[in-house]
């Protein structure tokens, strides 16, 4: 099961950094990508257990762990109102 996870795990986590610091706006669709793909890989270590690949979920989860709270912390723009005469 680790070699069917680990090149995709290892993709979303770079593919994702990059994707969650070059566009802000499409930040909650990226993440929510990175946990489904969390999932199937915890999928993968309940269906075969190994430890390569729960270091690798170790990882990657601590990646989305971050993004995500990073992404909590930062204030969302407020829309200014143009009052027009």
């Amino acid at each position: 099961m680790l070699n069917a996870l680990a090149l995709p795990m290892l993709f979303s986590i770079l593919a994702g950094l990059y994707g969650y610091l070059r566009f802000p706006g499409r930040r909650p669709a990226l993440l929510l990508n990175l946990l489904l793909i969390l999932l199937v890989g915890a999928g993968g270590h309940w269906y075969q257990p190994d430890t390569a690949l729960f270091n690798l979920l170790l990882i990657h989860s601590t990646a989305v762990f971050f993004m995500l709270l990073h992404h909590v912390q930062t204030p969302m723009p407020v829309a200014e109102r143009i009052e027009r005469p």
